[in-house]
C-alpha cells in the first residue's frame, strides 16, 4: 500500500495540476466504441458534445446552440456553435457533426449505432446547421446527443487503415483538455487546450487520471494529497471521511444500478451454461438478499433494485417489488429444471467493493446448491470477454441515463449494441421500440411495465441495487458539484495550495 502512495510531496509540487483516483481503468478512448462508465469521466474533459445535461438533468447547449423539433417530430434542426476547434487545430462545424454522427451509426465496432437506430439521415446544410432526420420519432434522441453517441472527434483522425485504433490511443477532441499520453492500468494525463472556446473557465493547466482498483489506497492517497478527487468511495469509508477535517463527502443519487448479466445465447459457452435454462435464473435470484449486501457492503447506501429505473425516475413502477430470498423455492426451480447442483464461473471486476459483493454471492448461493467460482478481471477486459461470450455470470454496473431508454434497450433488444446476453425476445423489442416513439410520460410508462413484465419472467439480467455516486475531495478543490451522471465536470473548479 505504502509502495502505491503518491505522497503530499509529488502533489505540492504542482499546483495547477488535478488528480483524480478512478475505481476502473478506461476502455477504448474512442467514444463511438467505449463501454466503461470510467471512460465518460475522461471524456467529459476531453470531448465536448453537442448537448449537455445541468445538475437538474435539464438539457442545456455545449457544441449545439439551440434546437427544434419539425411539426411531425421527424426532423430535429441544431444550430452550433462557430468558435469551436479540434485539438489538431482544424474547425468544428456541421460537417465535422454530420461525419461523427455517420461514423457512430456506420463503424462496424461502433456501441452506438442501437443508440441512433432512429436516424434515417444527417444533413449539414451550412456550416452552422446540422438537421437530423428520424424514421419515426424519438424521444430519446436528445439524451443520447448528451453522451457519448453526441462527442465529437476530428474527422481528420478517421482515414487510414489504422484509424479505429489510433482513435482509441490517441483521441482529437475539442473539449477545454486535450489528450497527452495513456500508460495502461496507470494513468491518462490531458493538458489545458488554449485555444478551447470556455478556456478561462478551466483553471488547471493538466489533468491525471490514475487507476487505483483498491478503496483503501485510494482513499490514503486522497488523505495524502496524492489525489485531489476520489471517484467511487466505498461505503464503509464514509464515517471515516465524514470524520476528516481535511476532507468533504459529495454524496449523490444516481441514475443507474448494479446487476447480473446471465449468458443465454452468446457463443459456445451458452451452450453449456446452466444459466441458459430460466428456471436456473429464477432460482439464482431467489438466493441473493439485496437488503444484507446492503448492510455489509453498502452501509445502508444500496438500495435495493428490482427494474432499471430508479426510485426517483417517473418511470419506476411498484409492480415490481423486491424479490425476497427464499432458498427452498430456490431448490425446488432447480428441481424442476432437472439439477441439485449447478456449477459455474462468476466474473466481476477487480476491486474492492465488487469482490466482496462477489464473496457474499457466492456464499448466499451455495445454500440452494449454486457452486459459484470467482474470477475477478480488470473491468475493460471483462467487458470485451463478455461481449465475445466467453462468461457464464457476469456482475456489472451501469452508470445510468437521463432518459429511460438508456437503462433498458441496448441491454435486452435484439441487436442492443450492450446486449452480451444475446437474449432476445420480439414482443420486449416490440415494446422498447415502440416506448421510444412517445413523449407522452403516462403512456410511455405503461408501455415500459409491459415489458418489465416479460423482461421478470425471463430474467436474463438481474437488478440488485441502485447505484450511488460517493464523491470524496481534499478541502482544498473548491467550485465542484457532483451530478446525478456520475460526471465529473470541472468548469468553475480550483486546487488551492
Amino acid at each position: 500500500m505504502a509502495g502505491l502512495l503518491l505522497g503530499a510531496a509529488a502533489a505540492s509540487s504542482y499546483a495547477q495540476t488535478l488528480r483524480i483516483g478512478l475505481q476502473d481503468d478506461p476502455d477504448t478512448l474512442d467514444p463511438a466504441r467505449a463501454r466503461t462508465y470510467v471512460s465518460r469521466i475522461v471524456f467529459t474533459s476531453l470531448c465536448n458534445k453537442l448537448v449537455d445535461i445541468d445538475a437538474k438533468l435539464k438539457f442545456v447547449p455545449q457544441l449545439a446552440t439551440s434546437w427544434s423539433w419539425s411539426d411531425d417530430a421527424k426532423t430535429l434542426t441544431m444550430k452550433l456553435r462557430d468558435d469551436v476547434v479540434f485539438h489538431d487545430g482544424s474547425k468544428f462545424d456541421a460537417a465535422a457533426a454530420k461525419a461523427n454522427l455517420d461514423r457512430a451509426m456506420t463503424l462496424k465496432s461502433s456501441q452506438r449505432k442501437s443508440e441512433l437506430a432512429s436516424v434515417e439521415s444527417v444533413d449539414a446544410p451550412d456550416p452552422a446547421t446540422l438537421v437530423i432526420h428520424v424514421k419515426q420519432p424519438d424521444a430519446t434522441l436528445l439524451a443520447q446527443l448528451s453522451d457519448r453517441a453526441g462527442m465529437m472527434l476530428s474527422p481528420k483522425t478517421f482515414a487510414g487503415e489504422d484509424s479505429e485504433s489510433s482513435i482509441g490511443r490517441h483521441p482529437v477532441c475539442s473539449g477545454p483538455y486535450k489528450f497527452v499520453k495513456r500508460i495502461q492500468n496507470d494513468r491518462i494525463e490531458l493538458e489545458k487546450f488554449d485555444k478551447y472556446y470556455d478556456a478561462k473557465d478551466f483553471h488547471f493547466d493538466k489533468l491525471v487520471f490514475l487507476y487505483i482498483p483498491d478503496t483503501t489506497v485510494r482513499l490514503q492517497n486522497l488523505r495524502s494529497g496524492g489525489i485531489d478527487i476520489l471517484e467511487r468511495l466505498n461505503p464503509t469509508d464514509v464515517k471515516q471521511v465524514k470524520a476528516d477535517d481535511g476532507l468533504i463527502l459529495m454524496p449523490v443519487t444516481g441514475l443507474g444500478y448494479r446487476q447480473f448479466t446471465f449468458n443465454v445465447n452468446n457463443g459456445p459457452k451458452a451452450k453449456t451454461n446452466p444459466f441458459a435454462n430460466k428456471l436456473v435464473r429464477q432460482a439464482f435470484q431467489l438466493t441473493i438478499d439485496r437488503a444484507a449486501i446492503d448492510q455489509v457492503i453498502g452501509g445502508g447506501l444500496f438500495t435495493a433494485a428490482q427494474q432499471p429505473f430508479p426510485e426517483a425516475s417517473p418511470y419506476f413502477s411498484d409492480k415490481f417489488p423486491v424479490v425476497k430470498p427464499d432458498i427452498a423455492k430456490a431448490k425446488a426451480l432447480l428441481k424442476q429444471a432437472g439439477m441439485s447442483t449447478v456449477q459455474a464461473e462468476l466474473v466481476f471486476a477487480n476491486n474492492t467493493v465488487e469482490s466482496s459483493t462477489a464473496q457474499m454471492v457466492q456464499a448466499m448461493a451455495s445454500q440452494a446448491g449454486f457452486q459459484l467460482s470467482l474470477r475477478p478481471m480488470e473491468y475493460a477486459a471483462m467487458l470485451a470477454d463478455d461481449a465475445k461470450g466467453n462468461f457464464q455470470i457476469d456482475m456489472r454496473g451501469w452508470s445510468g441515463r437521463v432518459d429511460p431508454d438508456g437503462n433498458i434497450f441496448n441491454f435486452v433488444t435484439c441487436k442492443g449494441a450492450l446486449n452480451d446476453s444475446r437474449y432476445c425476445n420480439e414482443e420486449v423489442d416490440k415494446l422498447l421500440k415502440q416506448a421510444r416513439t412517445v413523449p407522452d410520460e403516462t403512456k410511455r410508462k405503461a408501455i415500459y411495465e409491459q415489458a418489465l413484465t416479460i423482461l421478470q419472467d425471463d430474467l436474463p439480467r438481474m437488478f440488485t441495487y441502485y447505484q450511488p455516486w460517493l464523491f470524496a475531495t481534499t478541502k482544498q478543490v473548491h467550485g465542484l458539484t457532483p451530478y446525478p451522471d456520475g460526471m465529473i465536470r470541472l468548469k468553475g473548479v480550483t486546487l488551492s495550495k
